[in-house]
């Protein structure tokens, strides 16, 4: 795979593209553009796109059954009904530090919502985990941008995020308790000084990395050793998803935000949605359920 596999599909311009979701039963995908307060619903069919404006920073989304999606709010968690736009707040957070948001999240196979904050105070980012049962777990501290996050197809092992430490650590991971032990570094970008962002996992254990100021996404073995990389026309992708009808094409968000006018006009396409072919197969996401379904 090269630079020239990888297609624009949407000239969306999203200030902060991130969090796409594949939907399987619709062929479709859900993403976000996060200072611009939108929920977008992109169908590859068509091409067509359209948003629902939220009012708020919105950073991650899952789906909560056929016409519902749990979104990620600057400092709350809601649902969103795709049938007529109402939001429904369901959890508030008061986090520790003032200069504190949501960042990237994903569903379990248990349904259990694991949302990370970013913080601009180093060490001041908090792993959390919303329940079905609406409890929330503080699961991990002493993170400063909580980003990409998902376990491996065996779901022995969950993978996390650190874009600010420049590192993705993998824990032990426990399916029944949702629990996470024996944290260590699995990949560390610090010698080039690219962040890793957001990631999605493949059947085959592999950890595709969308690398912030790399103009690339990375994948990785699930030890750590980097296979190869594909080159972005765009310097800030973000996030990464499997799609299509066998979950083999990954989509990539970006960012056009802090960018400068001159940087701006010669990456014309920072922000937009892109898709790649893969010869590798992904795995459906998995849903939020709670009491309420």
């Amino acid at each position: 795979m090269n630079q020239s596999s990888v297609q624009n599909v949407l000239n969306a311009r999203a200030r902060l593209g991130e969090s796409p979701v594949w939907d399987v039963e619709n062929q479709r995908l859900f993403w976000v553009d996060v200072y611009n307060h939108r929920v977008h619903l992109f169908d590859p069919a068509t091409r067509h796109d359209r948003f629902f404006d939220v009012g708020d920073v919105v950073s991650a989304i899952q789906k909560a059954g056929s016409d519902r999606l749990l979104i990620a709010l600057s400092k709350s968690l809601a649902f969103l009904d795709l049938q007529t736009g109402e939001i429904t707040p369901i959890s508030e957070v008061q986090f520790p530090h003032p200069q504190t948001r949501f960042n990237d999240g994903k569903c379990d196979s248990q349904g259990r919502f694991w949302i990370g904050s970013i913080c601009e105070a180093s060490g001041q980012a908090t792993l959390y985990r919303y329940d079905p049962d609406g409890s929330l777990q503080i699961m991990e501290r002493g993170l400063t941008i909580s980003n990409g996050l998902g376990w491996s197809p065996d779901e022995s092992t969950f993978y996390l995020t650190d874009s600010a430490q420049h590192k993705i650590y993998a824990y032990d991971f426990e399916v029944e308790t949702g629990t996470i032990s024996d944290r260590r570094v699995l990949i560390d970008l610090s010698d080039e000084g690219v962040e890793p962002d957001g990631l999605a996992i493949d059947s085959e254990g592999n950890l595709w990395s969308a690398l912030w100021n790399g103009w690339c996404v990375a994948c990785f073995n699930s030890k750590g050793e980097e296979i190869f990389r594909v080159r972005m026309p765009v310097q800030r992708p973000t996030s990464v998803a499997f799609g299509g009808t066998n979950l083999t094409d990954l989509y990539i968000t970006s960012a056009s935000i802090g960018l400068s006018q001159k940087e701006i006009q010669q990456e014309i396409t920072a922000g937009d949605l892109f898709c790649l072919p893969t010869n590798s197969t992904g795995m459906p996401s998995h849903q939020f359920f709670n009491s309420s379904m």
